[in-house]
């Protein structure tokens, strides 16, 4: 078996701030509030992307100008979706191929680099990206693509621990930000498309050392960890068979592969799961939990408290994984979730009960709405792809065409809620696709679908639309339309500004009540990543990633080929007022 390497860090010098601040979980509990540091993916763990910093406005962002631009460098540009995490006027910022990067946050130096040893043979299903990374204590973690956690010391890069999630030669990897809640860490998987078991595991930070580990998957035994990582069951996911008739739950998928958000406010962590496996549905009767779902996991135990399945029995790659973002309404507690399928969900975050459910996108094919009463689809009876052993040679099903296409109405850019204004923004895409069943069996390490799919845009001016997206009444408040897919995140702010950016290679910030843009810039290459925004000695930044890549052109169909003009690159952009 290989192992994964350590690439030593290369230590430019020593940071010009000496400072080190532990962080602690009082800390990361507050970060939505904080503006001097961002230390978490979402800004905040509630995932709401929003920051109460306001010298930057819809007034006067049109005078932003850059401050510092740092390039990842070598030939590995390729896809970057990294949101960067800022502490102690260091910045963290994670880069394609499992490399991360530690940066003067005021001045962009480099102050060290660390390179993940990659094995041949990785199977990562949508590019070779990664999210971000978590800050705990002195540390910096986070995820490769070999399905291994790795900790640095934040000032040094020096390694601290690493830890073997899962084996990669059996279809398992990891993309995601972990994420830090009650003093643990909590990380999921990816690997879906290749017949992985879903989960959620929770180490201890300082040492990677398992605590507990709570399966996706309806059947699979869930297991808590001592000291000496002995381990003893904690519980059946759900009951075994009840809804995965025969022995597909055993390579279930339902990967929980953009990680999660948490809310003190309710001490749950909620993780999103995939699609699950094979794609083909008529070979796995059922609702085939927990995929396709959000569940909501006791920090403390590892136990399930409540789950709510988006596409029960999902039959076209739909998943379930996108972000729950906790907020207040109506003097209550409740998560939005934009989903793939197509609709908008609001749910109240401390039972599970569904609120409203609403689309966000203007064409959906497979379902006419969603019940309010029970929570479920109501679908289209023609909407699903036929059985393949029903076609006239038995090795395709009939052919539906399918709106939304499997990349979704969202997919892993994330959206922003703004406590002022009460809106969610959301980076919705309108496109469709032709899908088709195939027969197809399990072996370990291969791609596991039984599908077929063709992605096809729905109108010839745009395929991409940032929405704001009015959770109470299911409004769409307003949109501002884009040509290719909006595949990077979204962040909100006190300055009355929404800041996203196009695979076009801009970065923009629109008004946040209004839509209206007041300003933009361009990068060089797409931008298919979160901005995030914070000030040090009085000044407000705002940061993103750029780097074209990222599933749209491996699996967009004839949407790739709408894009198949822009570059690739690899950069952190940063930017400030310019003085008047």
């Amino acid at each position: 078996m290989v192992l994964a390497a350590l690439a030593s860090p290369l230590l430019a010098h020593a940071a010009g701030n000496d400072k080190s601040t532990p962080v602690t979980d009082a800390m990361l509990d507050n970060d939505a509030k904080s503006t001097k540091d961002v230390l978490s993916w979402g800004m905040g763990p509630q995932g709401q992307r929003y920051s109460p910093l306001n010298q930057i406005n819809s007034k006067n962002a049109a005078r932003l100008v850059p401050a510092w631009s740092f390039s990842f460098g070598g030939e590995k540009q390729r896809g970057q979706e990294s949101q960067p995490v800022i502490h102690d006027g260091r910045m963290f910022v994670t880069a394609s191929y499992s490399r991360i990067y530690a940066l003067d946050a005021k001045t962009g130096e480099k102050l060290w680099k660390y390179e993940h040893r990659l094995p041949e043979g990785i199977m990562p299903c949508c590019d070779v990206v990664n999210r971000g990374a978590a800050l705990y204590d002195n540390l910096v973690i986070f995820s490769t693509l070999d399905a291994y956690l790795v900790a640095l010391d934040q000032k040094t890069g020096d390694l601290v621990w690493k830890e073997k999630i899962d084996d990669y030669a059996a279809g398992y990897s990891n993309t995601a930000a972990p994420l830090i809640a009650k003093g643990l860490l909590l990380t999921g998987v990816s690997g879906g498309e290749f017949g992985v078991v879903g989960r959620v595991e929770a180490r201890d930070p300082r040492t990677g050392q398992l605590v507990w580990m709570r399966p996706t998957v309806e059947g699979h035994m869930g297991y808590k960890y001592d000291k000496d990582g002995k381990s003893t069951e904690n519980g059946i996911s759900g009951t075994t068979n009840k809804s995965w008739p025969g022995e597909l739950w055993k390579t279930g998928g339902a990967a929980t592969w953009l990680g999660g958000t948490y809310d003190p406010s309710t001490g749950l962590a909620y993780f999103g799961t995939g699609n699950p496996a094979p794609w083909n549905s008529h070979l796995r009767p059922g609702d085939n939990l927990f995929s396709s779902s959000t569940v909501a996991i006791d920090v403390a135990t590892g136990q399930i408290k409540w789950h709510y399945q988006t596409t029960p029995h999902d039959g076209w790659d739909f998943d379930g994984v996108n972000e729950f973002v906790t907020f207040d309404m109506n003097g209550k507690r409740f998560g939005g979730k934009a989903d793939r399928n197509g609709f908008f969900y609001v749910i109240d975050a401390k039972d599970g009960k569904l609120q409203n459910a609403f689309p966000f996108v203007k064409k959906i094919t497979w379902a006419t709405g969603i019940d309010l009463k029970t929570g479920r689809p109501n679908y289209t009876p023609t909407g699903r792809p036929g059985d393949p052993t029903k076609g006239s040679d038995g090795k395709k099903g009939e052919v539906v065409f399918a709106a939304p296409g499997f990349l979704g109405g969202k997919n892993q850019m994330p959206m922003a809620f703004s406590p002022n204004t009460g809106l969610f923004y959301v980076p919705a895409n309108e496109w469709g696709m032709d899908i088709w069943n195939e027969p197809i069996s399990y072996k370990k390490g291969a791609a596991f679908l039984g599908a077929g799919f063709t992605i096809k845009p729905l109108n010839e001016d745009y395929i991409g639309a940032l929405r704001a997206v009015d959770p109470k009444s299911g409004k769409i408040v307003w949109e501002v339309k884009n040509n290719a897919p909006l595949w990077g995140g979204v962040m909100t702010t006190g300055g009355n500004l929404v800041f996203y950016g196009t695979p076009e290679g801009f970065i923009k910030a629109i008004d946040a009540k209004t839509g209206k843009e007041v300003w933009k810039f361009q990068t060089g290459s797409g931008v298919v990543a979160p901005p995030v925004t914070w000030e040090e000695n009085g000044v407000q930044y705002v940061a993103v990633v750029s780097g074209w890549g990222g599933a749209v052109p491996l699996w967009g169909g004839e949407v790739a080929k709408r894009v198949n003009f822009l570059e690739q690159g690899g950069s952190v952009w940063v930017f400030k007022l310019a003085s008047i």
